[in-house]
């Protein structure tokens, strides 16, 4: 499971930063927002993968470590999920902005090769 969970993190990570290096801020909002969910998905496996183990202390099991699962990276991950949000919300805002106000899409303002009598910005 935890080989599963690695190749998924590296493919969400791979997959994020190839769309981060292309030249449309769509793709860079999507590229970032791929990427906060690997790094999400990175510190809930860091607190150990454990299944139907509770994350709180009871006297009904001993207190031994393999008994119970790490709440801190659960609290971090949402924590994380909520900043991320924010953060797309206010990315997608300014994509759009961008947009309405350079008619394109492109990261520079103006798409290259656009010829010879444009000038860019």
């Amino acid at each position: 499971m935890e080989l599963m969970v690695a190749i998924f993190v590296g493919v969400l990570t791979g997959t994020g930063i190839y769309l981060m290096l292309r030249a449309r801020t769509f793709d860079l909002v999507l590229g970032l927002t791929l990427l906060s969910y690997a790094v999400n998905l990175l510190i809930f496996v860091m607190g150990r993968l454990t299944v139907g183990r509770p994350p709180i202390l009871d006297g009904s099991q001993a207190p031994a470590l393999a008994n119970y699962a790490d709440p801190l990276p659960q609290a971090l991950v949402l924590t994380a999920i909520v900043i991320s949000f924010a953060m797309t919300a206010l990315l997608l805002v300014i994509a759009l902005r961008a947009s309405a106000e350079t008619g394109s899409d492109h990261v520079d303002g103006a798409e290259p090769g656009g010829g010879a009598g444009e000038s860019r910005r």
